[in-house]
């Protein structure tokens, strides 16, 4: 007998987005955190290495109290200097086994993919979890790929070995049509900042995961 587990909301504090709404990186990443995110990952490509690693190390400790775990873009080294949960990876960024051997057995390792090929490539591969997308269209990093849609969704949880993430391009409302193809979780950045209220946008988020389930659990 399988087990459900409620999917879960995967916030993004992006600092070059967060700016552009008028926020400062930290702030916003306390707003997810008031929302209810339990999982945040920080991404800071335009930052010096110091700023990104000031920055991290700030989210952490926010982060504690209320038990969420954060996760750095790219930046393995800085994982493992702030105490984060883990780091996320690209298609041109460090590997994952190298990532993994920088930031330990326990830490999670995440993987972009954007195509099938992407896809299959992952398998084996030491992850937590893999991301797909972007699943709709989006403006807010440009990826060089178009839109996966659902399909690739639901082909990545048929063949992954890890929980999927879906990123890219998701709202309030579709992120029930991510989930019911088969996404574990949902990466969000530009949605969660739709109305200027993100802690309220993250409640929205973290309330509408609460009702949904999916066979078997994933967890990471």
């Amino acid at each position: 007998m399988t087990s459900s587990v409620r999917p879960f909301l995967y916030a993004i504090t992006d600092a070059e987005v967060a700016l552009s709404y008028g926020w400062r990186p930290r702030e916003l990443a306390r707003a997810y955190l008031a929302g209810g995110a339990r999982l945040i990952q920080v991404r800071g490509k335009g930052l010096p290495s110091g700023a990104l690693l000031a920055l991290v190390d700030e989210i952490v400790a926010d982060a504690q109290p209320c038990g969420a775990r954060i996760i750095v873009n790219d930046r393995a080294d800085i994982a493992c200097l702030t105490g984060a949960a883990g780091v996320h990876v690209g298609q041109d960024d460090l590997d994952p086994r190298s990532a993994r051997r920088i930031v330990g057995a326990a830490a999670i390792v995440g993987f972009s993919t954007h195509t099938p090929e992407q896809l299959q490539r992952a398998i084996g591969q030491p992850l937590s979890y893999v991301a797909i997308g972007p699943v709709f269209p989006t403006g807010t990093k440009d990826t060089g790929y178009a839109a996966v849609g659902l399909a690739l969704v639901r082909q990545a949880r048929q063949t992954a070995t890890v929980p999927v993430v879906a990123i890219g391009g998701i709202t309030l409302d579709t992120v029930t049509s991510v989930v019911t193809a088969g996404a574990a979780g949902v990466a969000v950045i530009t949605d969660l900042l739709a109305g200027g209220n993100p802690e309220s946008r993250t409640r929205g988020f973290v309330t509408l995961l609460e009702g949904l389930a999916i066979e078997p659990a994933r967890e990471f």
